[in-house]
């Protein structure tokens, strides 16, 4: 059987390119899932490696779709490998059922996790010029100063409680504690 395996990071992230294209290489059936890669728990391709049988097939559209690091897609290889199951890569037109096809893959997991890293190094080293700027990132505050000072006031008054405050200013009362310990 040729199953499809399909996989996007984040859930604003389309999977029809991706389906699209192991559509056309004929799988049988695709497991598809939106799901970031660093992620621990992955449900499609659990389902995935449990239906896995002799003789099956694996299409994805890219390598870095299928393992966290290149440590983890060398033990699904090496899985695939001793239970006679055959790999196809699309993008990196990778066929493990060859020699050649094994050192590719091995050599572009290798380029897929440094592209990773340098990916992460960028945002760092953006993230750090941001804040030499002045820049800060994150949410914005629930509440300005003048409003943290008013929602102490409404609060010194034991007739309103948290919740007609947090109310008041359409916050949980988690943010309405959050931000008044911000400004004595």
């Amino acid at each position: 059987m040729k199953f499809g395996y399909a996989r996007v990071s984040t859930a604003d992230q389309e999977l029809d390119l991706q389906l699209t294209a192991l559509e056309k290489a004929g799988c049988d059936e695709i497991l598809a899932e939106k799901v970031s890669g660093r992620a621990g728990a992955r449900p499609e391709l659990d389902r995935l490696l449990d239906k896995l049988r002799p003789g099956d097939s694996v299409v994805i559209w890219r390598l870095d779709r299928l393992g966290r690091s290149m440590k983890h897609l060398m033990e699904l290889v090496e899985r695939f490998t001793s239970q006679e199951i055959e790999l196809i890569s699309l993008h990196e037109n990778i066929d493990t059922t060859t020699a050649t096809g094994k050192m590719m893959l091995q050599f572009f997991a290798m380029l897929a996790e440094f592209e990773r890293n340098l990916i992460s190094e960028r945002t760092k080293a953006g993230l750090a010029a941001a804040r030499a700027r002045g820049k800060k990132g994150g949410r914005k505050p629930a509440l300005d100063a003048n409003q943290i000072r008013l929602a102490r006031s409404m609060l010194s008054d034991p007739g309103v409680s948290v919740i007609e405050v947090a109310e008041h200013f359409q916050i949980s009362r988690s943010a309405l504690y959050r931000n008044l310990d911000k400004i004595s």
